[in-house]
């Protein structure tokens, strides 16, 4: 299996985001996340305190998550930026995010969407937990 932006099912090719039924299967798989990630002990204040129309959010979320699962796409980026202003963030948040993001994977999605989908959460993780970790942060 292949993971990021493709996936191989079935022997048949085609985007993830064709996978997960487009933008509608994407928001539908986020949308019970993120109703987790605001009532999570240490996240929930962090995503609370930044985010106040989490309708808005969702919108761009998922035009975010169309575009790593290789989907048309109307995000322009910030993905790094967004992140680095959070003060206080660190590694262990990402790990937290991680843990609850396989467990709704492995909720709501067949096995190869879900390996799929966490393989892409985890390294997206990796290169934001470098941003964070950076000295002069």
């Amino acid at each position: 299996m292949l993971y990021g932006a493709s996936v191989i099912i079935e022997e048949k090719s085609k985007p993830l985001y064709e996978y997960m039924g487009g933008h509608e299967g994407i928001l539908r798989f986020i949308r019970p996340f993120y109703m987790d990630l605001r009532q999570h002990q240490e996240l929930g204040p962090i995503f609370n305190r930044h985010i106040q129309d989490w309708e808005s959010h969702l919108a761009k979320i998922t035009e975010f998550w169309a575009l790593q699962t290789g989907g048309p796409s109307h995000y322009r980026g910030g993905f790094a930026g967004a992140h680095f202003k959070i003060d206080g963030l660190t590694s262990d948040h990402f790990d937290q995010w991680l843990a609850l993001w396989d467990f709704n994977c492995q909720r709501q999605l067949p096995p190869d969407l879900q390996q799929s989908m966490s393989q892409l959460a985890h390294t997206l993780a990796a290169r934001l937990k470098r941003v964070v970790a950076r000295p002069y942060n």
